[in-house]
């Protein structure tokens, strides 16, 4: 198993069953929000661990690290997207959730322009992709400064604090440059 990417200023780290606790305390310190789907965090059960790490070949979780101090800023997680039979046509969705100590100093950016080359290092996957709520606006930026690309509109696609909401959607391909 590829060991998580470093950055300059933050670094991604395995959930264990040693840090699981620390995930869930982020998740739940989350309320309101783009990412606040009004269920309660819960641990993962012990099968979704492999080799001690939450991540697997279909889907996983990091914690984000901030480099200049050690702290716990969020985390990011990807999930297997089919888009055709057979391995080619698999991309990974990527999702990403800050503290808000952790917004707003571009840690967002950094995380996700990582982690999908670290996807691309490590897997074959031609495509990774992303969606946030055409509202939130400081993340379809962040998106677009880590090298993805706006693809279009889905329309009332995600049921969050009680209605429907439209996400705007984003990808990045192997092979575009980055800055």
């Amino acid at each position: 198993m590829h060991e998580p990417p470093t950055g300059e200023r933050i670094r991604l780290l395995d959930v264990t069953p040693d840090t699981v606790n620390l995930l869930i305390s982020l998740q739940r310190g989350q309320a309101g929000g783009f990412n606040d789907f009004g269920i309660e965090r819960q641990a993962p059960p012990a099968e979704a661990f492999t080799e001690g790490r939450l991540r697997s070949d279909r889907k996983g979780t990091f914690l984000i690290e901030r480099r200049a101090d050690g702290a716990l800023i969020g985390s990011i997680s990807y999930s297997a997207v089919e888009h055709g039979p057979g391995v080619p046509s698999r991309a990974w969705r990527i999702g990403i959730d800050l503290v808000p100590e952790g917004r707003g100093q571009g840690f967002g950016t950094d995380a996700q322009r990582l982690f999908a080359a670290w996807l691309f290092e490590t897997t074959d996957a031609n495509r990774v992709e992303a969606s946030t709520d055409v509202e939130n606006l400081v993340e379809a930026r962040s998106l677009e400064k880590a090298g993805f690309t706006r693809e279009g509109v889905a329309r009332g696609a995600q049921f969050r604090a009680g209605t429907y909401h439209d996400l705007a959607l984003y990808g990045r391909l192997r092979f575009d440059q980055v800055d």
